[in-house]
């Protein structure tokens, strides 16, 4: 099962790998654009900070167990969350992803925005159906904020529950926001993590003379979808990889556990059998020394 865990980390590594010269792409893009344009994006719907007094809690957790404290606690933090928010007076709704976090707070009541499944495999089309959800309640004024609540991958045997805000954007955090990337190694038989910070990408620069074919405002407005998709895609695999290192060691204590138990159950059977032995041989010579 570790093996298996493993193997599966080094999948999602890949797949984080695989997104990363898109996300350069956007990133310096984007960077470019605000620099040409100034103060105008200020006014793109999705850049626009408002009064909060709705706020949607996106929760990711896993569909299945077996991976330590992982999903218990995510869900710990969500209710920490929730409660925090609506003693400010604040009104809260989730989106909720994993089976786990959707059977516990479907049980329990909470209202609910949208479901969906976690699977160990996430792809765009996931994250696509998940920020058209986010997009469409923020534009059409049914929340006024959404925030990210993850289990950030640190290494094999930590990860950390972390909150951020999706939306509304913020333009400096997106054009100058750097990034990481893990690497599954093993050496002597021991799996481990490499962990390497990536600069942040280099604004491309649009000359004053260059023309547009399309307003560069709209650009943007296009762009952001585009980058929050993204986010949520790396959010969901970063997740994932905290999900399988935590059931890696998972197994792993329960392989240890079980070989302790065998050692010690070992023990006291040959305890038991070598005091038998010994009876035996105490009553042969009892019985002996009896008959002189």
């Amino acid at each position: 099962m570790k093996l298996v865990a493993a193997a599966k980390v080094r999948r999602a590594q890949d797949a984080v790998l695989a997104t990363r010269p898109f996300s350069e792409t956007l990133q310096s893009v984007f960077g470019g654009l605000i620099n040409r344009l100034g103060g105008e994006a200020a006014d793109l719907p999705l850049l626009t900070q408002r009064e909060v007094n709705k706020v949607t809690l996106v929760s990711i957790t896993g569909d299945r167990g077996l991976c330590g404290g992982y999903n218990s606690f995510m869900i710990k933090k969500t209710e920490a969350r929730f409660k925090e928010l609506t003693a400010q007076g604040i009104e809260c709704d989730l989106i909720l992803i994993g089976k786990k976090g959707i059977t516990y707070f479907q049980r329990r009541e909470y209202p609910i925005r949208a479901t969906y499944e976690c699977t160990q495999n996430p792809d765009s089309k996931q994250a696509l159906s998940i920020s058209e959800e986010i997009i469409n309640s923020f534009l059409s004024g049914e929340t006024d904020a959404v925030e990210l609540l993850y289990t950030k991958f640190l290494s094999l045997i930590s990860s950390t529950p972390s909150v951020r805000t999706l939306v509304p954007f913020s333009a400096s955090e997106i054009s100058q926001q750097g990034d990481e990337v893990f690497q599954l190694t093993s050496e002597n038989g021991d799996f481990g993590v490499e962990r390497k910070e990536l600069e942040v990408a280099e604004p491309q620069d649009f000359p004053n003379d260059m023309i547009f074919e399309q307003d560069p405002l709209q650009i943007v407005n296009s762009i952001l979808p585009l980058y929050l998709n993204g986010q949520i895609l790396r959010t969901l695999q970063e997740s994932v990889a905290s999900e399988l290192a935590a059931r890696m060691q998972s197994m792993q204590s329960a392989s240890d556990n079980a070989g302790a138990l065998s050692k010690q159950l070992s023990q006291e059977y040959n305890r038991a059998r070598q005091a038998a032995v010994t009876q035996e041989i105490l009553e042969i010579v009892s019985g002996a020394i009896a008959l002189e």
